[in-house]
């Protein structure tokens, strides 16, 4: 089997926000874009390995919040490597209509009131679109594993599931207290934003299922597969509530 190392990419300290870089012997995957001005943090992981721009071959971007997609369109300028992410979120992609964000406790309202997450970016069109069903190998870039489709965070939402047993989940679940490595970085807990928990929870056990050992986070992690299971049951036991609603949502401007 080829090995692949997972490596953080720390976008702001304490695990608050990170990227993550496959590394396999043929090259390498990188998985979310970090905030506008990320790349250089991105290029100084990358020569820690003996790398640089031009040996990503792959940039994943797992959800259209500003965190994950922040600085997409400069990495892909940067390092010439193709962009995959899901139809669901293209028109935020594109900056064509305002994302909406549905806060799941009072830090995530407390954080929207500071108006960090509604910033625009720069607009990007991902050259591979993933549509509902579809899935990309990532052998052709040197890695075992594939890109799949796991909405609920967003309706784009995407993840890697590796064949060794990690997954790269973005958003779909965070661990430590506010957000990140300050206390409690082993137990899992929900995102400051969230479209649909009962949702998220089907993605998590149906990568469980399918054999996803350690899960890597956009915010805190790596957190263990009985973790995750755990946190499922507890997002099964939340309320249910009308599709496309939240009872606190809110909206980001349209750039330009």
């Amino acid at each position: 089997m080829t090995s692949v190392r997972v490596v953080r990419v720390p976008v702001l300290p304490l695990g608050m926000v990170n990227c993550h870089l496959l590394l396999g012997p043929k090259g390498c995957v990188l998985v979310d874009a970090g905030l506008p001005g990320s790349e250089a943090k991105v290029r100084r992981v990358l020569r820690q390995h003996g790398l640089d721009y031009a040996d990503i071959r792959l940039i994943v971007i797992t959800h259209a919040h500003i965190d994950h997609a922040g600085a997409a369109r400069k990495l892909r300028k940067l390092s010439g490597a193709p962009i995959v992410a899901h139809a669901g979120d293209l028109d935020y992609y594109e900056q064509k209509k305002p994302m909406t964000f549905c806060a799941t406790d009072w830090f995530s309202r407390l954080f929207l009131r500071t108006g960090l997450i509604l910033r625009p970016y720069a607009p990007f069109t991902p050259d591979v679109l993933l549509q509902d069903g579809e899935s990309l190998d990532l052998q052709p870039y040197g890695l075992p594993g594939r890109v799949q489709h796991t909405p609920g965070h967003t309706a784009g939402s995407i993840s890697i599931q590796m064949e060794g047993g990690d997954a790269m989940v973005g958003d779909l679940l965070a661990s430590g207290v506010m957000l990140g490595g300050l206390l409690r970085t082993g137990r899992a807990k929900r995102p400051p934003f969230e479209d649909d928990p009962h949702q998220v929870a089907d993605e998590l056990q149906r990568l469980v299922d399918a054999g996803a050992q350690r899960f890597y986070l956009g915010h805190g992690g790596p957190l263990p597969a009985r973790e995750v299971l755990r946190h499922t049951r507890a997002l099964r036991a939340l309320p249910q509530r009308p599709l496309h609603t939240c009872c606190d949502r809110h909206q980001a401007p349209v750039d330009g």
